[in-house]
């Protein structure tokens, strides 16, 4: 398609916004309702016999957290999906800048994944391909709003899966892009598995740990494509990085995150907590839930110990005490800082810290 183009009778398409493993996805404006979509449909030679199937599926979850389908057709013998359009970006651009994120802020994307997995679960749908990619988060640095989106492909993608296992014996040994952008995150029993088995619920919980683990840690818990493989195969896990619970600030809280982590990733799935019991254990959490602002360190004193950073409202003193993460802020390559901000005197004041790139 391209821009101009008209599907349906109703959606206009305005640009190619990007491009999965598996599909394009176009915005598009829905003439009829006045709104903005996401169009989506399957890149050629990806099979499609279950979109259609796939979409009435993921009709039926409706949750703040998911982004919701709203339509699917077929036109000149290609399949399209409509979908809630969400203006922003994914979450792996956003880790891109963070690093590893505080555990106040990690424990609130934690909350809301956990919902929109929750919500999913209850209808009958399994992701079977969480990765920061399939999550869309709001523009800055807030975090405030993210959705799930790809649900729309759940039993695609279990397709594409089956038959991986199916021709190779195991996921592995697979040259699809899907499947090697989802190894990061996929479970042991997606990865080992074999014609007939169906991994379910738990599935997505280890992806869901994984995705923590990442943004926790700034790394990926088992590493990336066939070393991620190799690694849950032979139960090789990244140990956590002593930052996390260094700082006596942070340290209650990212102990907590670390414990749900670890029971995301177990290799027993009967044994891992369901979306259910996550965001139970995340309504128990106490963490900072004040919009976060980005600024820049212009200045250090008390020979770097703090620093003052200016921001949108004005200049923010900060101590490098309620900085996470292994990057330090300083005045020339890291002077891009996230925190919330607090009202003091004589300057306001910043925490938690982030270093940005």
């Amino acid at each position: 398609m391209k821009q101009g183009d008209t599907v349906s009778g109703r959606y206009h398409i305005a640009r190619h916004i990007g491009r999965g493993g598996m599909q394009d996805v176009y915005l598009a404006r829905d003439t009829l309702l006045d709104i903005d979509v996401a169009v989506k449909t399957p890149q050629p030679g990806q099979q499609v016999k279950r979109f259609s199937q796939s979409a009435v599926i993921a009709a039926r979850v409706n949750h703040h957290n998911v982004a919701k389908t709203y339509d699917y057709f077929e036109e000149g013998g290609q399949p399209f999906l409509v979908e809630e359009y969400v203006e922003g970006q994914t979450l792996e651009e956003k880790l891109a800048r963070f690093g590893a994120v505080d555990p106040h802020l990690a424990a609130r994307i934690l909350s809301h994944l956990a919902k929109g997995v929750a919500a999913s679960h209850h209808a009958g749908v399994v992701h079977r391909d969480l990765k920061p990619s399939n999550v869309i988060v709001e523009m800055g640095v807030n975090l405030h709003e993210l959705k799930i989106t790809d649900f729309g492909i759940a039993t695609l993608t279990e397709e594409v899966f089956a038959l991986a296992a199916q021709d190779n014996g195991d996921l592995t040994r697979s040259t699809s892009g899907t499947i090697k952008g989802a190894l990061p995150y996929m479970a042991p029993e997606m990865m080992f598995r074999r014609p007939g088995d169906h991994p379910g619920k738990e599935a997505d919980i280890w992806s869901l740990g994984a995705l923590m683990f990442r943004i926790l840690a700034g790394d990926f818990p088992f590493g990336v494509f066939l070393d991620a493989a190799v690694n849950v195969k032979n139960r090789t896990r990244n140990a956590w990085p002593a930052f996390m619970t260094a700082n006596s600030q942070f340290k209650p809280l990212a102990t907590e995150l670390q414990g749900i982590v670890d029971r995301c990733l177990d290799y027993d799935p009967a044994a891992r907590p369901s979306a259910d019991d996550l965001v139970a254990e995340c309504s128990k959490l106490c963490y900072i839930n004040v919009d976060r602002t980005e600024g820049s360190v212009h200045r250090l004193i008390q020979n770097g110990y703090s620093g003052f950073a200016t921001d949108a409202h004005g200049q923010t003193f900060f101590s490098m005490e309620s900085v996470y993460g292994a990057r330090r802020p300083n005045d020339t390559n890291y002077r891009k800082i996230c925190y919330s901000r607090f009202p003091g005197l004589p300057q306001h004041r910043g925490h938690p810290i982030v270093v940005l790139d």
